[in-house]
């Protein structure tokens, strides 16, 4: 749970018994699949996740373990949805999503719409 804490001389149970009598409590989040953290810039994806919880006096802090990618963010202008809207006669919805698709690219979003593949 915490590194050089709980390794081979403490069991995790004494560990989490010791920090409760210091008002200190840790829960674990069961089912976690994935934490992305979003940055202006980009997003840090951490998948197959472990998440401790720890509430100390009232502060809460997360822990966060996984399988760390990094993904760059990618922003789509309102200019360019609405030049594929106007030019393949579609919606928002779709003309963003087919702009995410082709990461940007206004001529390939237009082709994907044009001609969907089957």
């Amino acid at each position: 749970m915490f590194p050089g804490i709980g390794g081979r001389g403490m069991n995790p149970k004494k560990m989490k018994g010791m920090l409760k009598s210091m008002g200190i409590n840790i829960d674990e989040v069961e089912g976690v699949e994935e934490v992305i953290i979003r940055t202006s810039d980009r997003d840090i994806v951490i998948r197959d996740a472990q998440v401790a919880i720890m509430d100390a006096q009232g502060s809460r802090s997360f822990q966060i373990s996984g399988e760390v990618t990094e993904q760059p963010r990618l922003t789509i202008p309102d200019s360019d949805i609405e030049l594929v809207m106007a030019q393949t006669g579609t919606d928002h919805d779709t003309a963003r999503a087919a702009l995410i698709q082709s990461k940007g690219d206004l001529a390939e979003a237009i082709v994907r719409i044009s001609r969907p593949e089957d």
